[in-house]
């Protein structure tokens, strides 16, 4: 990328021109906060956009943040103190967040891909197509925030667009990928926008006949509630919860029911659920990106079993002997990675589930 003076550094007077450093340059994120380098997320590592940049002032976020809001936006922001939104220009789509916090305002943007990219352009593995195949049940992607959840999502709902004919609704907060209809109906509603919630939104779309349901988040029980009805009652639903492996997910999933429903969620779950994909985004050791490490969970009948007893600490052991259905381990894919040379030794132990093997088996203390 060329060299931009310090001078004219400091003269980046609206986020667009940011926004297109960051795209030309693979970044994820851009983060413009009040005494603060202007900052990307590259390849996953936080850092100054420029060494020699001055320092954002309040007056210059303050500037930059009413130089792209809306009306409707800026009054939230008085109202509340935040805001969040996709946004679109020539550039590119970007997931904002405006927020004003003690110093002033601070602005974070997302950098989403101008198209979705299938499952082989990811290098998703083969097996995870089957779970596009299913016309009903609960399919989970997790993992942390900025793990590439929302990509992987968006990987598997085109799939069924060009495979099937269906009725495809996407519930987001906010829109990130625009996804055409191809051999599908498309439909896709933003929360706080074309809806109050997404369990309003979920159940608003049980009644527009939908065949496959995306829920963009999963994080309240009435949502949840709601998104394991509808994959019992004839609809494919795939969303996403912010957990960091199989055994989790289902953890968090039945802890949010209170203690006197949870046998009924138990069974209900240990029926419906189709497969858990877990994933993380690691450093590549060359420095140029990062690759994608992933846990599957496919159900099996040993699977419900442990779902319906509540013993979700026996499922490492049962993905681990799980490996011809198409099951993986978290760490195995680590290990995958490492013995490939991909990712460091350092980063396998770190991200690791049993970091004591993880040490044995990379050298790594």
């Amino acid at each position: 990328m060329e060299e931009v003076a310090p001078d004219s550094i400091a003269g980046l007077n609206h986020v667009d021109e940011y926004l297109a450093v960051a795209k030309e340059s693979s970044a994820s994120d851009i983060h413009l906060s009040v005494n603060s380098k202007p900052i990307w997320r590259r390849f996953g590592i936080l850092e100054p956009i420029w060494q020699q940049a001055t320092p954002l002032t309040s007056q210059d976020t303050e500037t930059l943040a009413m130089g792209f809001l809306t009306e409707p936006q800026k009054e939230q922001l008085a109202s509340r103190g935040d805001v969040d939104f996709a946004y679109s220009t020539g550039i590119g789509r970007f997931r904002a967040s405006v927020v004003r916090q003690r110093t002033g305002y601070d602005l974070v943007f997302r950098i989403i891909s101008d198209t979705v990219r299938t499952m082989e352009e990811l290098g998703l593995p083969e097996q995870l197509r089957l779970l596009t195949e299913f016309h009903n049940g609960l399919v989970l992607v997790t993992g942390s925030v900025g793990s590439g959840k929302s990509t992987t999502l968006a990987a598997l709902v085109d799939q069924i667009n060009r495979s099937r004919h269906d009725h495809i609704i996407t519930l987001e907060d906010p829109i990130e990928y625009i996804i055409p209809s191809s051999g599908c109906h498309v439909t896709q509603r933003e929360v706080h926008t074309h809806t109050k919630s997404f369990a309003n939104a979920l159940r608003g779309a049980l009644r527009e006949d939908p065949d496959v349901i995306m829920v963009g988040e999963m994080r309240d029980l009435e949502t949840i509630s709601l998104a394991i009805t509808a994959s019992e009652t004839g609809h494919l639903v795939l969303g996403t919860l912010h957990t960091s492996n199989a055994a989790r997910t289902l953890d968090r999933l039945l802890d949010v029911f209170p203690t006197d429903q949870r046998d009924q969620i138990r069974i209900m779950v240990s029926e419906s659920l189709r497969g858990i994909v877990s994933q993380q985004l690691v450093p590549r050791a060359d420095g140029n990106g990062r690759a994608l490490a992933i846990e599957i969970l496919m159900n099996t009948p040993a699977v419900g079993n442990v779902i319906r007893e509540g013993k979700t600490f026996m499922l490492p052991g049962i993905i681990q002997t799980g490996k011809k259905l198409g099951m993986k381990l978290m760490d195995d894919s680590l290990i995958e990675l490492f013995q490939a040379g991909i990712i460091s030794a350092e980063e396998a132990v770190y991200r690791a589930e049993q970091k004591a093997d993880m040490m044995k088996i990379t050298g790594h203390n």
